[in-house]
């Protein structure tokens, strides 16, 4: 529980001939993590003289081009799935989930997956080809109509046809737009290149600007252009178009109504495909990409003429498994080596948490700030119990906490059916929102003071002792001394592991002097208060507080006196706690007392602004204060208490594990 699962190191050498085999059981099995030797292995000269690095298998290339072709016809079914779905629908989807029914795959060779998925893509492509080449045309079509009705707008007060405008054999058209000021100065300029020039000018509908017309023979084309071009000149293409403006337009408009028609038929088209074909392309995917996975593997084996071997992690608990797994994928001919690793150097080890049902959420939160290192303290269990009591503290309310409750159980029976991580932040909501609750219940938090304020009644559950707003200095000291506990346990483990390591005078300089310091303040404390202990306690005390200023001048040097109000710093940090818990409850409270003044002072619609108020007012505060609250929940675990011994690590076991979500294997 507080610590990671035993990892040991594992070399497996088996016959060519079987190793296939091997590596399908392993990945079925999903119990080792592969590590990459064929790099590695050419580092021992003499190692590298008796075997080579290993390739990715033949087949890689044809999957990878099967899996392409298979992940964009997915995307095009999906989407065609997808398409005309609303908010509505986009929050079921969120609210309950299509759970996917696993297809049977057959436990095949690859090159009878390679076979089955060409024919069955050919089926697919068959039918999804000519829906799509019909949504090419007529995406093309709609592109020209609209390339075409922009020309036509742009030339609505020529009151000809404009297939006069695309020129002839002999002669070239130019035609666009210009600004009305330079209008005469062009005309005088076009005019000066040749005689054999016909220039027409249209008011535009802008007054600013007006359309020109240049007719001229073909050599003159280009000297033409180029003249317009110096007075801002925007050319217009005139592509293949007949008629009147207004009659381009008519026909475009027309015509685009009846594409859209037409493309409303082949989206149905399309989706019917889909609807057929849509569980069994995504089962195809899942099994291509667990078989490329199967034989890119090979790239991190060495081999010899004969032979091949891999190493790989495998927790302690397994190992015998595996060992059997292996002896029978491949009938027995085989060698496996378990290699110790405990007391080596460990900290290239993967990291394979191991966390009881309750505490396996909250491996998200630890991971958010760093993967544990191998053989030290897991502090999974402590988030667990502690995250989400810190968070119910700094919320305190208990209509609050009902609400996130609510949606962390919307995300567990909902997105958490088909994700993990979803499922674990579903937990972590519910969990954190029920501290939320007890505790509003207990100190008086119920959408601020409502009950009392609106209801004029009185919680049944409140203890008066701890009362937030009557009592905050309570509440002040029983944060402080949660602190204190909190950050105590962070040095007894930060303490443990140094004195395993050998570290002794860290340890007494980041730990143990803490505790002398403590004991010093309670001594002094109870001198002070209690007559019978008097001037001896405090002796004591005064002792024990040079004593702790000794340790860190002993541990950290002269300054290390200075690490006193770093200390201090982290007690008091805790005293967020009060802080936010006042925050939620004086900001609900404020949202009362506007909604009733505006429903005692406003007339007529003083009730719907009273309502207004309250609602939005509520809604607003509870996000504000659950952001703060998961926040400072997370802060405390990872400033205060994390700080005091958490040694990062570099990875975490990642298991070469066939994904079983839309397939499973025949028996």
């Amino acid at each position: 529980m507080f610590k990671t699962a035993r990892m040991r190191k594992i070399k497996i050498v088996t016959l060519d001939k079987y190793v296939a085999d091997t590596v399908d059981a392993l990945h079925e099995q999903g119990l080792i993590q592969i590590s990459d030797i064929s790099d590695s292995i050419q580092q021992d000269p003499q190692l590298a003289e008796l075997v080579t690095p290993s390739k990715a298998t033949e087949y890689t290339g044809k999957l990878s081009s099967l899996l392409m072709k298979t992940s964009g016809i997915s995307e095009l079914l999906g989407n065609s799935l997808s398409e005309g779905h609303g908010l509505k629908d986009k929050l079921m989807s969120f609210i309950s989930p299509d759970i996917p029914v696993p297809k049977e795959v057959p436990n095949v060779d690859t090159e009878t997956v390679i076979k089955n998925a060409e024919d069955k893509l050919n089926q697919v492509e068959a039918q999804t080809k000519v829906v799509e080449g019909k949504i090419a045309a007529l995406d093309a079509e709609t592109s020209e109509l609209q390339s075409n009705k922009s020309l036509a707008n742009r030339l609505k007060n020529l009151d000809i046809n404009l297939a006069l405008l695309k020129g002839s054999k002999y002669t070239s058209i130019t035609i666009g737009r210009i600004n009305v000021e330079s209008s005469s100065e062009i005309e005088k300029e076009l005019s000066k290149l040749t005689d054999e020039l016909d220039i027409f000018t249209v008011a535009d509908d802008n007054k600013t600007t007006e359309i020109i017309i240049v007719v001229t023979l073909k050599e003159y084309n280009d000297e033409v252009y180029a003249t317009l071009r110096k007075y801002d000149f925007e050319k217009f293409e005139v592509g293949n178009v007949d008629g009147t403006p207004q009659q381009i337009i008519s026909s475009a408009d027309s015509r685009l109504q009846t594409i859209a028609s037409e493309r409303n038929s082949v989206k149905q088209e399309l989706k019917a495909i889909a609807e057929k074909w849509d569980d069994d392309i995504l089962a195809l995917k899942e099994q291509l990409e667990n078989e490329k996975e199967k034989n890119d593997i090979f790239s991190a084996f060495v081999k010899t003429k004969d032979t091949y071997m891999l190493e790989a992690w495998v927790p302690a608990k397994d190992v015998d498994e595996v060992e059997q797994l292996v002896e029978k994928s491949s009938d027995g001919h085989c060698v496996l080596e378990v290699i110790e690793v405990e007391g080596t150097d460990d900290e290239d080890v993967p990291v394979l948490q191991n966390n009881p049902n309750y505490a396996k959420p909250y491996e998200f939160l630890v991971d958010m700030y760093s993967p544990v290192r191998y053989n030290e303290i897991d502090p999974t269990i402590f988030v667990a119990i502690m995250f989400p009591f810190f968070f119910g503290f700094c919320l305190t309310d208990a209509v609050y906490g009902i609400i996130v409750s609510l949606i962390g159980v919307v995300l567990l029976r909902g997105m958490g059916k088909v994700k993990k991580s979803m499922n674990a932040f579903g937990k972590i909501l519910i969990m954190s929102g029920l501290w939320a609750v007890i505790l509003g219940l207990v100190t008086n938090g119920f959408i601020g003071d409502f009950p009392e304020r609106i209801l004029g009644i009185r919680l049944p559950t409140v203890i008066p002792a701890i009362e937030a707003f009557k009592h905050p200095d309570t509440i002040l000291i029983i944060a402080i001394v949660i602190g204190v506990i909190y950050t105590n346990i962070g040095f007894i483990l930060g303490a443990i592991d140094n004195l395993r390591y050998g570290n002794k005078k860290e340890a007494i300089g980041s730990q143990l002097c803490w505790f002398v310091l403590e004991a010093g303040v309670v001594l002094l404390a109870l001198g002070y208060l209690m007559p019978a202990i008097g001037i001896i306690g405090m002796a004591l005390g005064g002792v024990l507080i040079v004593a702790c200023i000794g340790m860190l001048v002993y541990a950290n040097g002269a300054y290390g006196v200075m690490d006193i109000f770093g200390f201090m710093g982290d007690i008091l940090s805790y005293a967020r706690l009060l802080a936010l818990c006042l925050a939620t409850g004086g900001i609900a409270m404020t949202v009362n007392i506007l909604a009733q003044m505006c429903n005692n002072m406003v007339p007529f619609i003083g009730i719907l602004v009273a309502i207004f108020i309250f609602v939005f007012g509520h809604i607003a505060n509870f996000m504000f204060q659950v952001l703060g609250a998961f926040i400072n929940a997370l802060r405390l675990n990872y400033v205060e208490f994390f700080s005091q011994f958490f040694m990062s690590g570099k990875n975490k076991f990642e298991a070469f594990k066939a994904s079983r979500v839309f397939t499973k294997i025949k028996n």
